[in-house]
């Protein structure tokens, strides 16, 4: 709260080589950080400010954990900071597991409806370092041909990964099969326009995954 409060929003070193993320020094020693390691390149700085990982492409993760969900709405004010005072594209990671899940409906609302940033739910920190991996490898296939581009159905779908898109309202392990088969991660997922998911899974399934990830024009 005042420590928030006094926190600066720079997001620390914003040219993030490609396969590297650069990770608040908080997370030193923490499950995350530790599933992330050796999958990726990792380091540590103490001036990420309201970031917690930084990225290529000058993505930033932001993330919610359990405790902040049920200690109040201090987070919020963090969120709000950042999206005002940034440039950077934001992706919000949040804990839904059985004792936060009753405040993750309104945080989703206020995530993706009123601030216009991407909200993705994990049950665990070893289920969040999957989708911070799949976000530095997809920014490095951008940068450079990578096979896995082509092999959409492997090594790309991994089960956390479904897991994760089968949270989404409307959407069931069949659906997310096919999403993935089409956006086979979560950042061309989240960037898709509503047109390319009604190719995939229909018109009413595509508007109610489009307006989770993505503010409501």
């Amino acid at each position: 709260m005042t420590t928030q409060e006094s926190t600066p929003v720079r997001a620390g070193v914003t040219a993030v080589p490609y396969g590297h993320a650069i990770g608040s020094e908080k997370w030193r020693g923490s499950e995350l950080a530790q599933q992330l390691q050796g999958k990726i390149k990792l380091v540590f700085e103490e001036n990420l400010g309201l970031v917690d990982f930084h990225l290529p492409n000058r993505i930033c993760v932001l993330y919610i954990s359990e405790t902040d969900l049920v200690s109040g709405n201090g987070f919020k004010r963090r969120l709000v900071r950042f999206r005002n005072a940034s440039d950077l594209h934001g992706i919000i990671i949040t804990e839904k597991t059985r004792l936060s899940e009753q405040y993750f409906s309104p945080v989703q609302k206020f995530v993706v409806l009123e601030l216009g940033m991407t909200l993705l739910p994990v049950t665990s920190q070893s289920e969040a370092s999957q989708l911070i991996i799949q976000l530095v490898r997809e920014q490095s296939k951008e940068h450079e041909s990578n096979p896995f581009l082509h092999r959409k159905c492997t090594r790309l779908m991994e089960p956390s990964v479904l897991q994760t898109v089968q949270q989404i309202p409307g959407v069931g392990k069949v659906k997310a099969l096919q999403l993935l088969q089409q956006f086979p991660n979560i950042y061309q997922l989240s960037n898709a326009s509503l047109q390319q998911l009604e190719m995939v899974v229909g018109q009413v399934v595509a508007k109610q995954i489009h307006t989770f990830l993505t503010q409501t024009q």
